[in-house]
């Protein structure tokens, strides 16, 4: 059992070249269709990567050639053997404003619904190793749907998460109804989507849906902490081990606990687990190199 097929990659995918930012501070940026600068690739910590929405004057709305870019650059990481983990951000002042309300206006139900935007949240969804995502300001829509898919959300004091669709007429359409619901619960759910009104970051951290609460400003620092901490564990049984807890969201109580039996089948395979077990009994820090 491979663990990137566990989590539903697809094999055969060609990387994209890398070129440089307009920001010098920004060391990587991935080019992809008509703005290459919609999403920032930049490595702070060893075996970890964050990206960076990059489309402030929108408020990082999320429009189909941001989600195109952002499923590119995580089907890259995903095929990148240094990369252990991966940190997503906006700015610290919102992380996104949620769909472009301006390409539904022009193109409607098409604008949300079309293929390529199906294709990059199936590669958001699938990516196969750890996704945290650091939070501040403002979270709704899509954006917040698109929260709902990191493994791990650390947000600031301020932020506040909501469904604010209704208010237009519509619904959530990128996955709200099914993951909030199964995340936080039925009533709360309904409490969000039927009145479009956001909760704050404390009413998200008590419903499940954000992992850590930090003082505004904050977030990306915790995140980045808790990255460096996963950086360091076995990559192939964190694979294995985001694999088998997202099961237990998709499937029933005992094939889940029969994934879990194979997943860990799988890692005592592995020569990280060898390295691992070595390093407890000489009480010396182990070096795990994905293997």
């Amino acid at each position: 059992m491979k663990p990137r097929k566990l989590a539903g990659m697809q094999d055969g995918i060609r990387e994209n070249d890398l070129c440089k930012s307009a920001d010098p501070q920004l060391a990587k940026v991935l080019p992809l269709n008509a703005k290459p600068d919609l999403i920032l690739w930049t490595s702070p910590l060893p075996h970890v990567v964050l990206l960076t929405l990059n489309r402030a004057s929108k408020r990082n709305a999320l429009s189909n050639d941001l989600i195109a870019e952002l499923g590119a650059a995580l089907r890259k990481a995903a095929l990148d053997d240094d990369v252990r983990c991966v940190l997503l951000r906006g700015s610290d002042t919102f992380f996104s404003a949620g769909a472009d309300i301006k390409e539904m206006q022009q193109r409607g139900f098409e604008a949300v619904d079309n293929s390529a935007r199906r294709s990059a949240w199936r590669d958001i969804a699938n990516f196969p190793k750890p996704l945290i995502a650091a939070i501040e300001g403002i979270c709704f829509g899509g954006g917040h749907e698109l929260a709902l898919l990191a493994d791990i959300v650390i947000a600031g004091e301020g932020a506040t998460f909501g469904q604010p669709e209704i208010n237009i007429g519509i619904l959530p359409g990128d996955g709200a109804t099914q993951r909030l619901t199964r995340v936080a619960g039925k009533s709360l759910a309904m409490l969000m989507i039927l009145t479009g009104e956001p909760i704050s970051a404390r009413a998200a951290h008590q419903a499940g849906l954000v992992a850590e609460v930090t003082a505004d400003g904050k977030a990306q620092s915790r995140a980045l902490e808790v990255a460096e901490v996963i950086a360091h564990k076995p990559p192939r049984s964190t694979e294995l081990a985001k694999a088998a807890v997202l099961a237990a969201y998709q499937t029933t109580l005992d094939a889940g606990l029969e994934f879990e039996r194979q997943a860990i089948r799988h890692a005592f395979t592995t020569s990280d687990q060898q390295e691992g077990m070595n390093a407890f009994f000489e009480k010396r820090s182990p070096s795990y190199r994905g293997t």
